[in-house]
């Protein structure tokens, strides 16, 4: 399983050394870019599933691509 984590700055090393601590748990950071593209992403998914599922409407591509 994988889990992430938004630690505080000042209590993060505390608790990385808690779990590496652990024989079972392998701990990998990564950048505060990368945090928020897997939250973007997400929730992307979960749009996508709302609109699938008809309760969320989406919007033509055509129309997004003539707003850019």
């Amino acid at each position: 399983m994988k889990v992430l984590l938004d630690i505080k700055d000042n209590k993060a090393s505390s608790l990385i050394d808690v779990l590496n601590g652990l024989s079972y748990v392998k701990v990998k950071t990564i950048s505060e870019e990368k945090a928020l593209l897997i939250e973007e992403i997400k929730e992307a998914v979960e749009n996508l599933k709302l609109v699938r599922e008809g309760k969320l409407k989406a919007r033509p591509a055509r129309e997004l691509l003539d707003e850019l």
